[in-house]
């Protein structure tokens, strides 16, 4: 079970951005089991007869923005979903379950955001690690602080990637896995990374050459770029409006694939533990 990462989160701001800016939010229901940080009552009211004017994102945070001094961050975690329903329509994106959620709410709903239209955003969370916070400016901006450089934003520069693996002693792969030093790549990206430009994930930060961070910074930039384009990996269970699906699955040469073929030499793919986290390799390709 993976968390959403950078081009998951991407294509669920921008199905919603379709869908919901400028609807007027009628009602807010939240649960007992909701995380949020303030109590139930001040959240609804700070929501209540509002609008989203827009909404944004930082690495895998969802930032969804009220006016200029008030913001919603939803954070889905690792099984975190935001499912929007109006009539027959139905679009989500998240946590890939088993199957679309068919009677909402249900069980896992922590959150309903009814707008005047009809329409209503679902935040389901199985195991509720993701997260709900209303924020001023000044707060946006001390979340925003703690992520680091982002992939194909312009602080993703090759001088700022390797400022962030400088005087690193650790794997390639835990850099690439900590939000405050690259923001958004997650297990799925961190190995197709790794691949493409053919590091062990395991390597250690200040054991790779030149040649091989250049790689490194150009493979991160490729893969999501190529993740976004194709709607991400984790949402094959969810379908917009138009009954597209995301299918980058097909796409991956490592994530998920072990014991079987690489795509690229034939060898059979390995697995090990790299920074806590189950990660896939070839042994040929990948040194």
């Amino acid at each position: 079970m993976n968390m959403p990462e950078l081009p998951e989160v991407e294509t669920i701001r921008q199905d919603l951005r379709k869908k919901i800016l400028h609807k007027k939010i009628k009602n807010v229901i939240v649960t007992q089991k909701a995380r949020m940080n303030m109590n139930h009552p001040d959240f609804v009211k700070s929501l209540k007869n509002k609008e989203f004017v827009e909404i944004d994102r930082i690495g895998k945070l969802i930032i969804f923005v009220l006016s200029k001094n008030i913001y919603l961050l939803v954070h889905l975690k690792m099984t975190g979903q935001l499912i929007y329903e109006r009539g027959r329509q139905m679009i989500g994106g998240g946590h890939s379950d088993n199957q679309m959620p068919v009677n909402l709410p249900d069980k896992f709903t922590r959150a309903t955001f009814e707008f005047a239209d009809g329409g209503k955003l679902y935040f389901n969370d199985m195991r509720r690690f993701g997260y709900l916070k209303i924020v001023n400016e000044k707060e946006l901006q001390i979340e925003k602080a703690k992520y680091g450089i982002e992939p194909l934003q312009t602080n993703f520069t090759l001088a700022n990637f390797k400022q962030a693996l400088q005087n690193r002693k650790t794997s390639i792969k835990a850099v690439l896995l900590n939000q405050k030093l690259i923001a958004g790549v997650g297990n799925i990206y961190a190995d197709e990374s790794c691949f493409i430009a053919g590091v062990k994930p395991s390597t250690r930060v200040n054991k790779l050459t030149s040649i091989q961070v250049k790689e490194l910074y150009k493979a991160i930039e490729k893969i999501i770029k190529q993740a976004i384009e194709k709607r991400g990996t984790t949402f094959n269970h969810f379908r917009d409006s138009d009954g597209n699906k995301g299918n980058f699955v097909k796409y991956l040469k490592v994530y998920g694939r072990a014991g079987e073929k690489c795509k690229k030499c034939g060898s059979i793919l390995k697995s090990l533990r790299v920074a806590g986290r189950g990660t896939v390799y070839c042994i040929n390709c990948q040194k």
